[in-house]
């Protein structure tokens, strides 16, 4: 074979094999995106799962084609400490919790929802995002979860059958609780009972008698419809729910470099949207109760109700690293 056929006949096995690479290649990038398990307790008009809706969004324009965000809707893989154990275990990837629902694991959690602690949405925003916040996700971390961002639900109310607005009101009363040891410290000062429930069957546990009042957020009150079963909301306050957005350490941990600061600031600017749907829904959730039977009642003596909390102060100040550091948050 002279040289000149020879040269033609490499060239052609290099394109040939060239040709014959592409779709290898082509298949091991398609390989590459990964689909991401998501849990969210509601459905798609709430910022629950808007929130994931827009992070996907914002991960899609920044890692195109890398990641696939599976929504799982309406509490479909359980209530919040089901999805965290999945979160935990690597089975789900992502989801919000509350930060009382969190707290089993890491218990110095619970500063952020002790009673009366905090005055406004900045307040909270304000201690999330300094050393107090940081302290926090180091804490989450070592159980397994990785923290995006807080993000905060709103006050949480008291929900009752019929009008309660002075704390006396209460006693006797069976009380739907997360399923915090704060969270019974706190209604149990005011005579209750305390039951732990999880969110998701809670709406039957107060249809079938087996408790008789609640608390919660404005926003979550009317998505889970619970105007039907407790009407009378009393504008407490008492609790700024806060919450976080976290992911799976095994999900994480696949992660390189540059995926991981995708996802902080996906989840920060996430984190930010939820934040202001949350206002943005409380208008319309109010609307939505009242417009179904529901109520708004003021307390009244707010000075007892703060009273009856106080207690809690003092029980988990050496949980949430003492006295000083409630009172420092306090001021904050």
């Amino acid at each position: 074979m002279d040289n000149l056929n020879r040269r033609n006949l490499l060239k052609f096995a290099a394109l040939a094999g060239t040709a014959l690479a592409a779709p290898a290649f082509v298949r091991t990038a398609a390989a590459r995106t990964t689909t991401i398990t998501i849990a969210s307790l509601l459905g798609d008009d709430k910022p629950e799962t808007k929130i994931w809706v827009k992070i996907g969004e914002l991960v899609e324009a920044r890692l195109p084609g890398q990641f696939k965000f599976n929504i799982v809707r309406n509490g479909a893989l359980g209530g919040e400490k089901e999805v965290a154990e999945g979160v935990r275990l690597g089975s789900i990837q992502a989801s919000l919790s509350t930060a009382s629902s969190l707290s089993g694991w890491a218990p110095e959690l619970q500063i952020l929802d002790l009673p009366f602690l905090f005055r406004d949405a900045d307040h909270v925003r304000r201690t999330v995002g300094g050393d107090v916040g940081a302290d926090l996700k180091q804490k989450l971390q070592a159980q397994n979860f990785v923290v995006g961002d807080f993000i905060n639900y709103g006050a949480r109310h008291l929900l009752t059958k019929e009008p309660v607005t002075r704390p006396e009101q209460l006693k006797g009363k069976r009380i739907r609780v997360i399923q915090s040891p704060l969270h019974t410290k706190l209604w149990s000062a005011f005579g209750t009972t305390p039951i732990g429930i999880p969110i998701t069957e809670t709406y039957n546990a107060l249809a079938t008698g087996v408790a008789d009042a609640m608390d919660l957020t404005k926003s979550a009150y009317s998505g889970f419809k619970l105007y039907e079963v407790v009407p009378d909301m009393t504008e407490t306050g008492h609790i700024w729910a806060s919450g976080v957005i976290y992911y799976s350490s095994a999900f994480w941990a696949g992660l390189n470099g540059d995926q991981k600061a995708v996802f902080e600031q996906a989840s920060s600017e996430g984190a930010a949207y939820f934040n202001q749907l949350i206002v943005d829904d409380e208008a319309k959730s109010v609307e939505t109760a009242l417009g179904h039977g529901g109520k708004l009642l003021k307390p009244e003596a707010l000075e007892e109700w703060q009273k009856g909390a106080q207690g809690v102060w003092a029980d988990f100040a050496p949980v949430v690293g003492g006295i000083d550091r409630i009172k420092t948050v306090q001021a904050a």
